[in-house]
């Protein structure tokens, strides 16, 4: 579907408090890391996602303060969040189907290195799995998203945009943990621990306005704009930078 942001793109997590956060190309995967280079990176948002049955609020365990407001919709519970299908491109559209964390600067990409990791489960092939920002707002944008049960990571800025396609689908019921990196020469995409395809090019600065939103997109209206909404499992989402 064409429009603002044209491109188309549960299990409890074992080991979920001895998750390493480590540098900004290192792949994380459940209680390891797999150092893919040497470069540090800080812990900037960290969402566990193991709030229990009927919580609102997502807790940022990184000491941030970045807490999100689970919407209705979403269900919390057994240390994961699931998010129903909803039809796509189909009114009317589900607010509470998402999860949002308020527009902080520390949150944007800006022009560092920046790597955004999730742990998911689905069978289903369409959906916006975390965003921040649209196709067309100022200031760029960056998403992960997961169209024919492939993961595509894009990322816009000031220099251009760069989109970097997984080689296969993940959408067979299974755990995967899902890493996309960010750096001045393109994006990394890294799945259960292992480099499954990079893409060169210069995105330059990515700083917006907009909320960080998990399971699709805050501005649509189904119609002209779809709302992308994802559907599956979340186990945890992480942002990274250096």
């Amino acid at each position: 579907m064409s429009g603002a942001d044209g491109e188309c793109f549960g299990g409890r997590m074992r080991g979920r408090r001895s998750l390493v956060v480590v540098s900004t190309a290192a792949a994380v995967v459940v209680g390891t890391a797999t150092t893919a280079d040497a470069t540090s990176g800080t812990e900037i948002a960290v969402w566990q996602m193991n709030e229990s049955a009927g919580a609102r609020t997502m807790a940022d365990s990184s000491g941030h303060g970045f807490d999100g407001r689970i919407g209705g919709e979403v269900v919390p519970g057994g240390g994961a969040y699931r998010f129903a299908r909803l039809r796509p491109d189909t009114p009317p559209t589900h607010p509470q189907h998402l999860v949002t964390v308020p527009d902080a600067p520390a949150l944007d990409p800006a022009d560092r290195d920046y790597a955004v990791t999730v742990r998911l489960r689905t069978t289903h092939n369409f959906g916006n799995i975390v965003q921040k920002g649209q196709a067309t707002v100022a200031g760029g944008n960056w998403k992960l998203q997961i169209p024919s049960g492939i993961v595509q990571c894009l990322f816009r800025g000031s220099r251009g945009s760069v989109i970097v396609s997984a080689k296969t689908r993940i959408n067979d019921g299974a755990w995967h943990t899902v890493r996309c990196e960010r750096t001045e020469q393109g994006l990394t995409l890294t799945i259960d621990g292992r480099v499954d395809a990079r893409r060169a090019g210069r995105t330059g600065t990515i700083a917006n306005s907009w909320p960080v939103s998990v399971g699709g997109k805050t501005s649509c209206d189904q119609v002209d704009v779809g709302c992308d909404y994802y559907a599956g499992d979340l186990d945890y989402v992480s942002i990274e930078a250096r």
